[in-house]
């Protein structure tokens, strides 16, 4: 949790997808996503005051209309057959789109309203297995977007994702007293990894932050399907 929580300090996203995929190698880690998501809104408290004015509130506000529309159905579909299948088609899209951005080829044209509306929508579904952020990340990835406003708005979009999953997941009854316990249990460590690797940022330059985001899109997506892979 506590390096979970360095990546999210210095990236912006994260988070979710690695703790989640470490949890899934000790124990069931349906239960612990809406810990994971509270931890997320959480870690946004400890950050909101270094990325005020760096927030692109328009990609922001397109992305979660997306994924409003498509939430209540993923979180339906999740709860009954499982997330194994969801991670194994989006980390074998990030692992693809990963190596793409090696290369460095990136967006050359701006993309609209619609098309990040059409990119929450995936993130949508995404989020009900809790690596909601991994498809933005790499759609962020592809464009010319500063270090800055990219982490700011990874940041606040991530908020806003969990806000409206987290009822939701409340609905399906995966929200418990543990899950309390669970946030209680993980405050020290996500408030010393987010200072941590807020420090770690401000010492980046655009393109070490760059290649930082493309890799870790890249690693987390080898993990999505390793942890796939077993279950199957």
């Amino acid at each position: 949790m506590l390096g979970a929580a360095f990546v999210r300090g210095y990236s912006g996203f994260g988070f979710s997808a690695i703790f989640i995929a470490f949890a899934a190698l000790l124990t069931n880690p349906l239960p612990l996503i809406p810990v994971v998501f509270a931890c997320e809104i959480t870690m946004t408290v400890f950050q909101a005051r270094g990325i005020r004015g760096q927030v692109d509130w328009r990609r922001v506000l397109a992305l979660l209309a997306g994924a409003a529309v498509a939430l209540p159905f993923s979180v339906g579909i999740i709860l009954s057959v499982g997330d194994t299948t969801v991670r194994l088609i989006i980390s074998g899209i990030i692992l693809i789109l990963s190596l793409v951005l090696l290369s460095g080829w990136t967006l050359q044209r701006r993309i609209g309203p619609v098309g990040h509306g059409g990119v929450g929508v995936i993130s949508g579904i995404c989020n009900s297995a809790g690596i909601g952020g991994l498809p933005v990340a790499a759609f962020m990835s592809a464009q010319p977007i500063e270090a800055a406003i990219f982490r700011a708005t990874m940041i606040v979009y991530l908020t806003g994702l969990d806000l409206i999953t987290l009822p939701l997941l409340w609905a399906g009854g995966l929200v418990t007293w543990d899950t309390a316990i669970g946030i209680a249990l993980a405050f020290p460590l996500l408030a010393l990894g987010v200072w941590l690797g807020g420090r770690q940022f401000l010492a980046a330059t655009p393109a070490t932050f760059r290649r930082f985001a493309v890799i870790l899109l890249l690693v987390l997506s080898v993990l999505g399907l390793i942890r796939a892979i077993g279950v199957f």
